[in-house]
């Protein structure tokens, strides 16, 4: 039997909690992150199963659509001469997809479906994290090696869906799927600027940008 525990250890900044939705999700009185209590997160069993029904086709143009954000902000910013990652890529390299057809060249990691480690010995003038750092069970640990693996004035895009008061919490479809399990407010995204140093912090809706 699994004990009621009225606080929990934030995976991110580490300061203590308070239970926000029954006794799955606590909120950081720090950092505000939401996040599962560890007994609740999936297994890695469970997170491929969960995974692998993604319909992520990559030449479904609703799917490119989806994430023209980042696509767009990748050529804005960035040439074909500049190295990418594509940091949990997952089953549907979209993002790599999209810009390798425009010639860039990015590169793919994903702990599940593309776990080479030797991209992970790199620098990148940019990487991009669609739909990832909700899954991240210690994103302590992904973003000191997100910020490690960027070259100076590297950029990080991170596409999620950010928590806000006015959401209802116990009806807000983002919290059903069972990998989300770190739930950010814009609180949590200076925080992270902060811990981990970066020069500026970009939010616009569901695009983050976190600039070395």
């Amino acid at each position: 039997m699994i004990k009621d525990s009225l606080t929990e250890q934030c995976p991110l900044c580490h300061q203590n909690s308070k239970r926000f939705y029954l006794d799955i999700f606590y909120c950081c009185n720090e950092c505000e992150g939401i996040f599962k209590r560890r007994q609740s997160l999936p297994t890695p069993q469970e997170e491929i199963k969960r995974y692998e029904e993604h319909n992520n086709d990559v030449n479904d143009i609703r799917y490119q659509n989806f994430v023209s954000p980042i696509t767009n902000a990748v050529k804005s910013n960035f040439s074909t001469e500049h190295l990418g990652l594509d940091f949990g890529s997952g089953t549907g390299p979209v993002i790599s997809k999209v810009l390798s057809d425009y010639e860039y060249n990015i590169k793919q990691f994903d702990p599940f479906f593309c776990n080479d480690t030797d991209v992970l010995q790199l620098k990148y003038d940019y990487i991009v994290c669609c739909e990832v750092i909700e899954h991240f069970h210690f994103p302590d640990k992904e973003f000191h090696l997100l910020k490690h693996l960027l070259k100076p004035k590297g950029h990080l895009y991170c596409m999620t869906h950010l928590y806000s008061k006015e959401i209802y919490f116990a009806n807000w479809y983002y919290k059903n799927d069972d990998t989300h399990v770190f739930i950010y407010q814009p609180r949590t995204l200076y925080k992270i600027k902060e811990l981990y140093n970066f020069s500026a912090l970009v939010i616009e809706k569901r695009l983050v940008t976190f600039i070395n």
